[in-house]
């Protein structure tokens, strides 16, 4: 039997996007998954919209959360809910190439490896190419992401069958950040793929390309979550900042 796969995708006021998203996964080659989409009260038509698509698709689950509780509440209300042997993520705006899920599961189950993520393509909001593909490293561990984190939560793969369920951190940023950091504290790596299986779509509005409000967010994870110390927290956040500058010069 086919291992199956969660697909958590947290939605708020998504209309122009939503749909894109949905058809990315009704293409993959792989079919053996289940995309479960919790809508943060949003105010516009995506209710609407993925409800026409649960009717035509039974691998599609749709909840409404009762008031806006934001997007670490919405994934961990999806993880709650999901039945699979692995979990990824993809955000309402994201897309995923046709052979995402399948190059995935293949290179974890032959590598071995229960948490593996890949390359990603950059496009502008109506999907034109705006900076060069974003290549991951060969591995990661715990101590390469606190310097900077590679994995997008839009390629993140998690065999959840020998690792167990973890939930993110409560916090309105930098959510998959806490969890990876969970992950790899009980694994010696994380694997990354080289090819791009998906597109981030860089949206003018996106919290993660403005660096300076995700600082103090950074700050909290090494100095309040993973409880380091002062000086190893202005070392690690230094190293964020740097990188970071140069993850979106080109």
């Amino acid at each position: 039997m086919t291992p199956k796969v969660s697909i958590v995708t947290p939605t708020y006021n998504s209309e122009k996007y939503i749909e894109e998203t949905i058809k990315s996964v009704l293409n993959q080659s792989y079919t053996n998954w289940e995309i479960i989409i919790i809508d943060d009260k949003s105010s516009d038509n995506t209710s609407e919209i993925v409800k026409a698509y649960q009717l035509k698709d039974t691998r599609i689950y749709f909840f409404q959360l009762q008031e806006n509780s934001g997007s670490a509440i919405a994934r961990n209300t999806g993880i709650e809910r999901a039945t699979g042997d692995f979990l990824t993520f993809l955000d309402a705006d994201d897309i995923w190439m046709p052979n995402f899920i399948e190059v995935s599961i293949n290179v974890s189950t032959k590598k071995k490896c229960p948490f593996v993520f890949s390359s990603y393509k950059r496009f502008d909001e109506n999907l034109n190419p705006l900076l060069k593909d974003f290549i991951v490293p060969d591995k990661v561990t715990y101590t390469d992401i606190l310097k900077s984190n590679p994995i997008s939560c839009l390629t993140a793969f998690i065999n959840i069958k020998q690792l167990g369920k973890k939930y993110m951190p409560n916090l309105r940023k930098r959510q998959d950040f806490g969890l990876w950091l969970q992950y790899l504290k009980d694994i010696d790596f994380a694997l990354g793929i080289k090819e791009p299986l998906a597109i981030y779509r860089i949206r003018k509005s996106s919290l993660s390309r403005n660096k300076r409000s995700l600082i103090k967010y950074q700050w909290l994870f090494y100095y309040k979550i993973e409880k380091l110390n002062f000086f190893y927290s202005v070392y690690y956040l230094v190293n964020w900042m740097v990188r970071g500058y140069f993850k979106y010069r080109s």
